[in-house]
């Protein structure tokens, strides 16, 4: 992972591209923004091209030469695939496995038949929480449909009380917990400590998501009361497997990569010594790529040789797991080129002057900025990478704890309301057949939930680490 320095921020902003006041700079940032959010919304245009212009934009407005606007953002959209790409990439191959060997099925399956009743909702955020680790956002609501359909369906339960919860397991994963591109992307973009985060994320989102799923599905399922619609219901991935694999070993698979990034932010605390050997075996084995890369090793005799798969159909599993993440590569790597255009124009010391003028609480500042981007965008994503270089600045004289929470609060506002702007409001409208008003009510409240909730405990954590 690469890790953006003291010296490096110092040097990006005290030599900026562009020798612009504040209030110019302000202006260019607030147009270039405003030209990604036109292009996105308006015109349809896809994000990776709305935020190459948007870079170019913003260095325009900001009196930066051409030239070195260009190189700003390449350097950035290099540094930023460098950095998290082939993580992504293992994570969608990951992912893959899970489904297409049916693994994911045989945890869905286990867990529901030892729940039944009251202990459905948090059966279902359970699910949707495991399933969620290692699954886009997307991938994991596709998947799990077809169960919060058939539960509901058999179970004459309310599509809402079922489907809200598994929604927000999903969410809560994708915003706050690494490997998943948001929470890497500003992990990298600050200098924050991966195992650290991933912990403060776990500790942040169990609560969260009680609140926001089977919580909130109580309210949600009084205020829209709809059965599940039949012609929704696909066909579950396994259906056409003889066999899939065992519970224990796709659970133990998916949590893998996890156990090893908390074991080396572990012994980082305990042992505290860069030269020690124990320190140095954990620093490899516990870095995200390696964790991943085990991972997927692992999955190949645990997921895929029992559920039947030969040699060849494994080699196109993974290029099948490959091919949809070429946007989600480039829409993150032109979000690290528009990050650090911000950073070389200057725009992150103009951000910590004026939080130091206000006196904004840094964590603060950094949900409100991305809540904005998001409400505006209605990307996760963009809003999570837009709002990591703003505010990457503010790290500099952090503690590692409080580097962690930076990004936590960034991945907290990014989930804001997301309203018709966003593809996930669709795609969950869609599924689920309600109307817009109807996913206004439990959709984008619950998405509401979770960035308020969020953003709450990463302030109160803040006060007593």
């Amino acid at each position: 992972m690469t890790r953006l320095s003291v010296e490096t921020l110092a040097a990006d902003t005290v030599e900026p591209i562009t020798s612009a006041g504040h209030a110019q700079l302000g202006i260019a940032v607030l147009a270039g923004i405003a030209v990604i959010v036109l292009l996105i919304t308006r015109f349809k245009l896809h994000a990776f091209l709305a935020l190459t212009i948007g870079s170019l934009a913003l260095g325009a407005f900001a009196g930066a030469p051409l030239d070195k606007a260009i190189a700003s953002f390449t350097t950035g959209l290099g540094a930023t695939v460098a950095g998290v790409g082939v993580l992504i990439a293992l994570g969608a191959i990951l992912g893959k496995m899970l489904a297409d060997s049916g693994g994911a099925d045989q945890i869905v399956d286990t867990i529901l038949a030892r729940a039944g009743g009251r202990s459905m909702p948090w059966a279902m955020v359970l699910i949707a929480s495991v399933i969620g680790l290692p699954l886009f956002f997307e991938v994991g609501v596709v998947l799990l449909i077809p169960v919060v359909l058939m539960v509901a369906k058999r179970g004459n339960y309310s599509l809402m009380r079922i489907g809200i919860p598994a929604l927000a397991g999903l969410s809560v994963m994708h915003g706050l917990v690494p490997p998943h591109p948001g929470p890497l992307v500003a992990i990298d973009a600050v200098g924050a400590n991966l195992g650290v985060t991933l912990a403060l994320g776990v500790l942040v989102a169990v609560p969260t998501v009680v609140v926001a799923g089977p919580l909130f599905s109580r309210v949600a399922a009084r205020w829209v009361d709809v059965p599940a619609p039949d012609r929704m219901i696909p066909q579950r991935p396994s259906e056409d497997l003889k066999q899939r694999p065992g519970f224990g070993a796709t659970l133990a698979t998916i949590l893998l990569p996890v156990v090893l990034m908390l074991s080396k932010a572990l012994v980082d605390i305990v042992v505290d010594d860069p030269e020690h050997t124990v320190q140095r075996v954990f620093d490899v084995v516990g870095s995200p790529l390696i964790a991943l890369l085990t991972a997927v090793l692992v999955g190949i005799f645990t997921l895929l040789r029992p559920a039947g798969f030969a040699k060849d159909r494994i080699s196109g599993l993974v290029e099948k797991g490959l091919a949809p993440i070429a946007g989600i590569l480039l829409i993150v790597g032109a979000g690290g080129g528009f990050k650090q255009t911000l950073i070389d124009c200057g725009v992150g010391q103009m951000v910590l002057d004026i939080s130091e003028d206000w006196s904004i609480p840094a964590l603060l500042l950094a949900w409100l900025i991305a809540v904005t981007i998001r409400l505006a965008t209605g990307s996760a994503t963009v809003a999570t990478i837009s709002a990591a270089g703003l505010v990457a600045p503010l790290a500099a004289d952090m503690s590692t704890t409080h580097t962690a929470l930076l990004v936590l609060a960034i991945g907290a506002g990014s989930l804001f309301f997301s309203h018709v702007n966003d593809a996930g409001f669709w795609l969950v409208k869609e599924y689920f057949g309600l109307s817009v008003g109807q996913n206004i009510k439990t959709w984008s409240v619950m998405e509401t939930i979770i960035s308020v909730v969020a953003g709450g405990l990463v302030l109160l954590l803040s006060l007593v680490i």
